[in-house]
């Protein structure tokens, strides 16, 4: 379905809301346009689409759906005992069709960050013990929650920024533990990761980042950067 399509139906039904965009759920209720039509496709999320039709998003209705997403993830949880895979969303939304689809979810993050940022949720929260100790339970091995990253953001790579004595290294690697074990060894002084970005161009970032700092440049990939620079690089956390 073209944009420009959801763009007119976002017009139409918050004119008949009284000039207010609808929330997501409500407006696929209305339209039968489900989030996974647009969502990851025309716009990363909800408020994006909201805008562009020509409205202000309301964040206490975003907040409210993203506490919704939550609490349809463990109704799941609970249903199964344990934190629902995408395989498990997936079937839930086919056998219902009041349930998001299984890609909306991917906007709360990895599975690692869903967790975390569920288990946030819940304990702030009474009855939730049982879901907290699911979230605390799970513990993927490092491999599988790379391989998990890579199908949900279709990675292949990083691109890092470490630090060793004054000056700054920009890399790329598809294991930045393993690049900076190798640096390590070759460099006379301690060496540590700063900050990693995820990416599926890491040599189209690495070299964004290298054209950006060139006036800072020393030797190489080595530059002396400001701490304005370093904080300019860790606000990236995916490109």
């Amino acid at each position: 379905m073209k944009k420009e399509q959801i763009v007119q139906e976002i017009k139409r039904t918050a004119d008949a809301n009284g000039g207010v965009p609808l929330g997501w759920r409500k407006f696929a209720q209305e339209t039968g346009i489900r989030d996974s039509v647009w969502l990851g496709k025309h716009w990363a999320r909800w408020g994006d689409a909201v805008r562009e039709a020509g409205y202000t998003p309301n964040q206490m209705t975003e907040a409210y759906e993203e506490a919704d997403l939550f609490e349809k993830f463990i109704s799941v949880a609970r249903e199964l005992k344990k934190l629902p895979t995408d395989k498990d969303l997936r079937l839930k939304a086919h056998h219902n069709a009041d349930f998001p689809d299984a890609a909306t979810f991917r906007r709360l993050g990895t599975k690692t960050d869903l967790v975390r940022r569920l288990m946030e949720y819940c304990r702030t929260r009474e009855g939730y013990e049982d879901i907290v100790a699911m979230c605390e339970s799970h513990a993927p091995r490092k491999q599988d929650n790379h391989q998990e990253q890579l199908a949900v953001e279709g990675e292949i790579g990083f691109v890092y920024l470490m630090k060793s004595g004054k000056f700054y290294k920009i890399g790329r690697s598809n294991s930045t533990g393993r690049r900076e074990y190798e640096l390590a060894i070759q460099l006379p002084e301690k060496l540590k990761t700063v900050h990693v970005i995820r990416t599926d161009d890491p040599s189209g970032i690495e070299a964004y980042w290298h054209k950006r700092f060139e006036a800072n440049r020393g030797n190489g990939e080595w530059f002396d950067l400001s701490a304005a620079d370093v904080a300019a690089f860790k606000r990236r956390k995916f490109m």
